[in-house]
């Protein structure tokens, strides 16, 4: 064997080794309006990243407005990784490992760029299938893109470098329960060669249940399956047996759970039923790590001033993202080797109730009845950009007290 084959193959030997760590395994979701509680669709995705640090922005440099996550050292924002724009459009993505087999095309992970062309341009999901067939190929992509729009369309589409498919998430031959689910494979080629089947079994098993007893809602997502921690493999649910305090690890091995070490950001877009105007399109994001954080709306309808804590600040960070990603060292205590597989779920949650997810469900639930309760005002009129702006201020207050209470932050 010749010196340079014997390179090559250490190389091959190398990547494959690496190579699982090099995967991000997004979970992602649609549901039809048709099928939610309140009639309007809902898009999700739960984001996973070597880049935990993100932020919400707010642009104006498109034909439409539109607020978008994005990757905090990204300061210009050249890439969105899920957003929603005025016309009610809301994209999203997860990326897909085998819809490029074989492609030598060079280049890559663009996904991020054609998101937020979408949003600067889009009102429609036809309008994105238009954007996705009119630019030059070969596109840079390889991801499941999910989209909804202000007419109740909601569609996934698998797309490659030089084409794509689209899975209408109102064709009940489709999508016979209203909901669609993406992990880190497609169905338009072989589905045996991806990522992400236990996550999205994972899913698909809080889905089937939320189907059947009508549960489909904002709410639903964000805390029952971007917080889940079940795993469909193994059958654990680490809810069932509770460590006895806080103060006593239990370290718990924590792959293939719907939320993991690698998790930075969960986008719920709460969509319009038809009539309604866009402006009441919904985005809840969750910043940091999720079982340290909390969800919180915006809408382009307020503006580029939104809640401080989704923004950046002079330390160019988002202070909700640094206050989860603190709290998440108390659930990853082991930095060395393979620690970040192995959570210490006294931590997250225990018996006394004292766990960090315990202490924000209450908190979350407060943000969900205040939304709801202004919405139900402004649904009877119109959107205020002067009250979403008193609004911002409420909650951000509320949020940073409570954390400075719960967990010693300085404001």
């Amino acid at each position: 064997m010749t010196r340079r084959k014997l390179i090559v193959i250490n190389a091959i030997l190398l990547l494959l080794i690496l190579l699982p760590s090099l995967i991000y395994p997004c979970t992602t979701a649609i549901i039809s309006g048709k099928f939610t509680k309140d009639g309007r669709p809902l898009l999700f995705k739960h984001r996973d990243t070597g880049t935990l640090d993100n932020k919400l922005m707010f642009f104006s440099d498109g034909k439409y407005e539109y607020i978008g996550v994005v990757n905090s050292p990204d300061l210009e924002g050249k890439e969105v990784w899920a957003g929603v724009n005025s016309a009610g459009f809301a994209i999203m993505n997860s990326a897909s490992y085998n819809l490029n087999l074989n492609d030598t095309t060079t280049i890559k992970d663009q996904e991020g760029v054609v998101m937020k062309l979408a949003l600067q341009q889009c009102a429609t999901i036809e309008d994105f299938e238009t954007l996705l067939g009119t630019l030059i190929k070969p596109l840079g992509v390889e991801a499941n893109f999910g989209v909804i729009d202000a007419n109740g369309g909601a569609a996934y589409y698998e797309t490659g470098n030089f084409d794509f498919t689209k899975y209408d998430v109102n064709d009940q031959t489709i999508a016979p329960f209203g909901y669609i689910i993406r992990t880190n494979h497609s169905f338009t080629r072989d589905a045996e060669k991806g990522y992400g089947y236990i996550r999205f079994q994972n899913a698909n098993e809080l889905f089937n249940i939320a189907s059947a007893t009508n549960e489909f809602s904002h709410e639903f997502i964000l805390q029952k399956v971007s917080r889940s921690l079940r795993h469909s493999l193994t059958k654990v649910d680490l809810m069932r047996n509770l460590p006895i305090e806080s103060g006593t690890p239990c370290f718990v091995d924590f792959r293939d759970f719907i939320p993991r070490f690698s998790s930075a950001a969960t986008t719920v877009v709460q969509g319009v039923k038809p009539g309604e105007s866009p402006e009441f399109t919904t985005m809840w994001t969750i910043l940091g790590f999720q079982l340290c954080s909390v969800a919180i709306p915006t809408w382009v309808a307020g503006g580029e001033q939104m809640p401080g804590l989704l923004m950046v600040n002079e330390k160019g960070s988002a202070p909700l993202c640094d206050m989860a990603l603190k709290l998440k060292k108390e659930c990853f205590p082991i930095e060395r080797g393979s620690g970040k597989y192995y959570m210490n779920l006294s931590a997250v949650v225990n018996q006394e109730e004292t766990g960090i997810l315990q202490q924000l469900f209450p908190v979350e639930e407060k943000i969900f009845e205040l939304t709801d309760s202004y919405m139900s005002l402004w649904r009877g009129s119109k959107m205020d950009k002067r009250e979403i702006q008193k609004f911002y201020k409420l909650i951000n207050g509320f949020v940073l007290k409570t954390y400075k209470a719960k967990f010693g932050f300085k404001i």
